[in-house]
């Protein structure tokens, strides 16, 4: 009787414990996720003396202190950073999801000599990192007299994300049932009005896409400080680096600028993460 009695008590141990786990593990990994950037805004609020004797603890009365946030609009020009990043992970982000739909779309729709070659083309443009190519790419930007320009870094960030666009939402254009296709051409739809009525249809992708491609090209360090190193044309990311020095660096404005930073990546991740859990999830659930 006793056996029998705990066996029921045992499997609801067993099944609660297996619903927890994902949980806890879920959890873990978010706080590991979460912890750098608490710290970072956290510091960013305190003194100097504050960060390094209390760094894991929240700005105190005696640490609290805007003097980061003071340097980094008083002698920087950091509005002038945001602004470049704006304009470059916007442009560059509305040019790859434009180019990148009406390519995927013309690559799932219809089939055609070479088809199969350009998809291995995108795979290998996936594949390789485009930062190998940095010698002929800054030579190319010279020649075209294109060196501390905003245009070079949309052209090479375009670049860099219509691969991934393209394989991405080729596939979701595939699900799309090929009758709806068949009935906007009877109806005497043109091809560009085709592929407008059916992108709706793939917006989870498109949100996703978006976010993926947004967040290399808002922190990206590399190509802003080969190819467009002016402080004209300086973003967000290489505008910070002005305040590591090679014996003293100024954390306060440092962690200060990672803050200001982060926070239209967070907002634009807020605004499109809904889609990209449809999808994630899309073709899971019929």
């Amino acid at each position: 009787m006793t056996t029998a009695a705990s066996t029921p008590k045992h499997s609801h141990s067993l099944r609660w414990l297996e619903r927890l786990a994902p949980h806890l593990v879920l959890i873990a990994y978010c706080a590991l996720a979460l912890f750098p950037v608490i710290l970072i805004v956290m510091n960013s609020f305190k003194s100097r003396d504050g960060i390094f004797s209390a760094p894991f603890l929240p700005p105190t009365a005696e640490t609290f202190s805007l003097i980061g946030y003071q340097t980094v609009f008083g002698r920087a020009n950091f509005p002038n950073y945001f602004l470049n990043s704006f304009i470059v992970t916007g442009v560059s982000l509305l040019l790859i999801l434009f180019f990148g739909s009406m390519a995927a779309f013309a690559l799932s729709q219809y089939h055609f000599r070479g088809d199969v070659l350009i998809g291995i083309f995108l795979t290998l443009g996936i594949m390789v990192p485009i930062r190998l190519g940095t010698i002929g790419i800054l030579r190319l930007v010279v020649s075209l007299n294109l060196a501390n320009t905003l245009v070079a870094l949309i052209l090479v960030y375009v670049a860099q994300g219509l691969p991934l666009t393209i394989f991405i939402l080729a596939q979701f254009y595939r699900q799309i049932p090929r009758d709806l296709t068949d009935a906007a051409s009877i109806d005497g739809a043109s091809e560009y009005r085709i592929y407008w009525l059916l992108t709706p249809l793939v917006r989870p992708a498109i949100g996703a896409i978006g976010i993926f491609t947004m967040i290399p090209v808002w922190n990206d360090l590399w190509f802003p400080l080969i190819l467009a190193p002016s402080d004209k044309t300086a973003t967000v990311t290489l505008g910070t680096q002005q305040f590591l020095g090679q014996f003293v660096s100024d954390w306060n404005a440092v962690l200060a600028a990672l803050t200001l930073a982060m926070v239209p990546i967070l907002l634009l991740y807020i605004l499109f993460s809904r889609q990209m859990v449809k999808s994630v999830t899309a073709g899971a659930v019929k």
